[in-house]
């Protein structure tokens, strides 16, 4: 067992999840204005919603509610007027739903019993919410779904009892990615790198790759050269599959300190770029097609201590020609910068030193982000220059990026659930 180090990983972070996909027979119920899962509704951290603010009020933007949570690393997902997230609390890991406009408990389910690690108890993954239902993966690797009226489960298995395996070191990160009747984790296990199940009744589909560790990324749906597939940043590597079968389409290797991949695969004009901390870098990778055996190139790289960015736990934001990220010194360092780069490119263009360590998302023109020490801070989504709006403390030490839904803004810690009014006044 490796000794811990200072990784703080909120990952779980789902990318790409195809919520527009129907479960079998069900319609999703999903509005524009939802955040159904990691990184919101078509997991690029990038909301399409507008009328926000742009000047900071006097006392920061306003508290319409402030609830009870518990320990945890699991974001905030919205659909319709629930909003749920995973804690823990006595002794449990548990499923919570909340009333956006309110903050009242609708329901809380236990799905595992609680889990504990030196760099954080409690559960890692966001939820995905698919056609009224709730999908969960605990830090102990318990698949589940629920149902979102009431928090009644499904079905629920424990992924690497099934297939042989143990729990990460800094627990199971990964948030589950459901793809019209199939749901997919990464798992590292024994049997099953990546492990695909039947999201109606629980039970496996397919199995990509054995033993490779599980890393702490969360797969991705992409489509690359035409060839719509499951992309997933693994332990050491980072692969394509096929969506489908689980057959394995092209694999590319990228091998990280403490097998700490963390941050979402993102497409980037075609192109499918990978970073990671621990003083890793990034790079940007060219995917051929079927016809040419999906060959693998390199656009740019860099990578190294003198590297323009290493996303620790956060996966970058692109907006047009650029990727907004945050850029983490050293080993899981205490250092972090916010930096501009150009996409095509990897060139810098400009770079906030200090910023500290954080998460955000997008929307508006503007980067709303939250900082570990509990603060908001929104940011002018510009390629000229950093220009903050403002910033205030609004919770406690956290690690998770805000969720968005009809300009209300959810942010949680270990104690604590807040929603804040984000719109222009």
């Amino acid at each position: 067992m490796r000794q811990s180090r200072r990784v703080f990983l909120t990952s779980s972070v789902l990318c790409g999840l195809a919520v527009q996909a129907t479960l079998s027979g069900v319609t999703p119920r999903v509005s524009a204005a939802d955040w159904p899962q990691f990184l919101g509704p078509d997991r690029t951290g990038v909301s399409n919603e507008t009328g926000l603010i742009d000047e900071w009020p006097a006392d920061g933007p306003k508290e319409l509610w402030r609830v009870e949570g518990g320990v945890g690393m699991s974001g905030v997902v919205v659909s319709g007027d629930t909003a749920c997230t995973l804690i823990q609390t006595d002794g449990q890991q548990r499923v919570i739903a909340l009333n956006v406009e309110t903050g009242a408990t609708k329901w809380s389910t236990p799905v595992a019993t609680a889990y504990a690690n030196g760099q954080g108890d409690g559960p890692r993954g966001t939820p995905a919410i698919v056609g009224g239902s709730v999908f969960v993966f605990t830090g102990d690797g318990t698949l589940a779904r629920l149902k979102l009226s009431d928090g009644s489960i499904e079905w629920s298995h424990n992924v690497l009892k099934r297939h042989g395996g143990r729990v990460a070191d800094y627990g199971m990160a990964c948030s589950p990615l459901v793809v019209g009747d199939t749901v997919v984790v990464t798992a590292g296990a024994t049997n099953g790198t990546v492990v695909a199940c039947d999201s109606r009744i629980g039970e496996p589909r397919w199995t990509s790759g054995k033993g490779e560790a599980a890393g702490y990324s969360s797969p991705a749906v992409l489509t690359i050269s035409g060839w719509t597939q499951i992309v997933a940043f693994k332990g050491a590597s980072v692969s394509g599959i096929d969506l489908k079968s689980g057959d394995p389409l092209w694999s590319y290797p990228y091998s990280t300190d403490y097998d700490c991949n963390i941050a979402t695969p993102v497409l980037v004009d075609g192109n499918v770029l990978i970073s990671a901390g621990e003083n890793h870098g990034s790079t940007m990778l060219k995917i051929g097609s079927k016809g040419d055996n999906f060959k693998v190139a390199k656009v740019w790289e860099s990578t190294g201590g003198g590297s323009v960015m290493r996303t620790e736990w956060q996966t970058a934001i692109q907006l047009g020609d650029y990727l907004y990220a945050f850029d983490n010194v050293g080993s899981a360092g205490p250092v972090t910068h916010l930096v501009c780069i150009k996409a095509a490119t990897g060139e810098s263009v400009w770079r906030e030193t200090r910023f500290g360590k954080g998460n955000m998302i997008a929307a508006d023109g503007k980067l709303f982000a939250s900082t570990m020490k509990g603060e908001l801070v929104v940011i002018q989504a510009n390629s000229d220059n950093y220009r903050e709006l403002g910033r205030s403390r609004a919770i406690g030490r956290t690690r998770q990026a805000p969720s968005l839904s009809n300009g209300r803004l959810f942010l949680r810690d270990d104690n604590e659930i807040v929603c804040l009014d984000v719109r222009k006044k």
